[in-house]
């Protein structure tokens, strides 16, 4: 058994995820000796990385705050991306986590020595291309889902254009757009919230180009009056059952599985939504031909109002090529352009997964994924023979509603299966492989009924294959799945301090 003095967590990701993790293991454990590996210079993740204008919460931000360190004083139902930084900064900085952070690393491999019980963690830092070796008892993985940008490189001549062009999610800081044609290739949920930012001024000539319309929500940004804030902060529970209305309203829809009538009628009212906001000359083409649910809902924050504008336009023509100083359009129109913006999308982590992980018998994660079509864990969470290695947000656990939600849950499911290997009673926990597959079969079974196999979507293996990433429940059935581990799940390794230190265990197993 490994000295309880020598337990050591390692977390691959700075990002709300990896942050909420650190916090739980030093609030609700007490223990202090783990590692942030962070390829970035700062904390953050996704609120970090995207700096565009209007960049903003989907979700209402006293949802998408940590349920340990709800504030008081947001300024609007949706928070935008400088206040949600600034929040993750300072809990940064409440809770003293700088210290564990290794920035600008990034972690290339983790293997597991069984002998040891424990990883070793090869990590690159990827400003000097220093590899620097450690170990980790547990590691946990918050690499997050959407993180690398994606350029459409099947785009002829993507390479060509010599004007101005950048990912949505690399928004350059001192980019001047006044006086220019900008081209915005994309119109779902970046571009949607950047688009109205960058047209209001009129001196900029704006075109997106949208290949797959999008369905929309309202999502209005009402401010929070001094008032409300005050009441906030002094009131007890108030912000809480504040929280709890916000909860009730993205549940309920969940909860009661829709019927035939019900959905299309959310079918009409929805194209109703849009069809009053957008101008009647893009009413023929701004209606999706895939159902409500199946592609994510962008949240219309004015993306619909500012199509009146006389210096926006939408082409839904097609890009043929990009040319030197444009793009072609398939009628093989020239339009000429000083900038392009991609609001592209990101490429998923998901069905590839980010770095080189070996468990157990010369397992990984990778190839688990692949010998079960896609991504596949237990409750998104744990792959057999990967002991003690832990995924946030891992396949199927996208909910239409507070991804941080989501996480929370996690972290406090994994809490309870390395409190164990931290206190030195157990070396490592392994979950089966029947349960795991018990679980996945019942989740691709409720997916199979649903509407995320009615579209082409980056969610589904190649597009149209296995569905891995929604979750196809409700969030409470979510909760309530990982409230707490069941044991028989898992194969726990140097566990008989911990199994006889349960009364009705001990009895049974121990003889005591």
């Amino acid at each position: 058994m490994i000295d309880r003095l020598q337990r050591r967590v390692a977390i691959i990701g700075a990002g709300v995820g990896g942050l909420s993790q650190a916090i739980a293991l030093k609030t609700k454990l007490g223990f202090h000796d783990f590692t942030i590996f962070e390829k970035a210079s700062e904390v953050g993740g996704v609120w970090r990385a995207n700096t565009y204008p209007g960049c903003s919460s989907d979700v209402q931000i006293h949802w998408y705050s940590l349920s340990s360190d709800l504030y008081p004083y947001w300024n609007k139902s949706h928070g935008l991306q400088p206040e949600i930084q600034a929040y993750w900064i300072d809990l940064s900085k409440k809770y003293n986590l700088y210290p564990h952070i290794a920035f600008n690393t990034k972690v290339l491999s983790a293997e597991w020595d069984d002998a040891k019980q424990q990883y070793v963690i090869v990590a690159e830092d990827v400003l000097s291309g220093k590899r620097i070796s450690s170990v980790a008892h547990v590691v946990i993985s918050a690499v997050g889902n959407l993180e690398a940008p994606r350029i459409p490189y099947e785009i002829s001549g993507v390479g060509k254009f010599r004007g101005v062009s950048f990912h949505s999610a690399q928004w350059p800081g001192s980019i001047d757009l006044r006086n220019k044609r900008v081209a915005v290739i994309g119109n779902a949920s970046s571009g949607a919230q950047f688009v109205p930012s960058v047209s209001e001024d009129p001196s900029v000539e704006v075109v997106d180009f949208i290949r797959t319309p999008s369905w929309f929500t309202t999502r209005p940004r009402i401010p929070y009056s001094d008032t409300e804030k005050w009441i906030f902060a002094n009131i007890p529970l108030a912000m809480r059952l504040h929280r709890a209305w916000i909860v009730f309203w993205f549940e309920l829809p969940l909860i009661i599985r829709p019927s035939d009538k019900t959905l299309k009628k959310r079918h009409e009212v929805m194209t109703k939504y849009i069809l009053d906001k957008a101008p009647s000359r893009y009413h023929d083409r701004m209606i999706p031909d895939h159902p409500p649910g199946c592609k994510r809902t962008v949240a219309n924050s004015g993306f619909l109002d500012v199509l009146h504008r006389p210096n926006l336009t939408l082409n839904f023509d097609g890009i043929e090529n990009i040319a030197e100083n444009g793009i072609i359009t398939k009628t093989g129109e020239m339009l000429p352009f000083d900038v392009i913006v991609y609001a592209t999308g990101f490429i998923s982590k998901q069905d590839r997964y980010p770095m080189h992980v070996r468990g157990s018998n010369g397992a990984t994660i990778q190839g688990y994924y692949d010998a079960h079509g896609g991504p596949t864990a237990y409750l998104g969470t744990a792959v057999p023979d990967i002991p003690n290695f832990y995924l946030l947000a891992g396949p199927n656990t996208g909910i239409p509603a507070s991804t941080l939600f989501m996480e929370e849950v996690q972290v406090g499911y994994i809490l309870q299966l390395i409190e164990p290997v931290l206190s030195g009673s157990v070396s490592s926990f392994t979950v089966k492989a029947s349960p795991t597959d018990a679980y996945n079969a019942k989740v691709q079974e409720r997916i199979s009924r649903s509407v995320f196999m009615q579209c082409h979507s980056w969610a589904r293996m190649n597009g149209t294959g296995k569905v891995f990433n929604p979750f196809p429940w409700a969030v409470t059935r979510w909760w309530w799945l990982l409230r707490k581990p069941n044991w028989d799940h898992y194969v726990a390794v140097g566990a008989e301090k911990w199994l006889c230190s349960d009364d009705i265990v001990a009895v049974t197993i121990c003889g005591l």
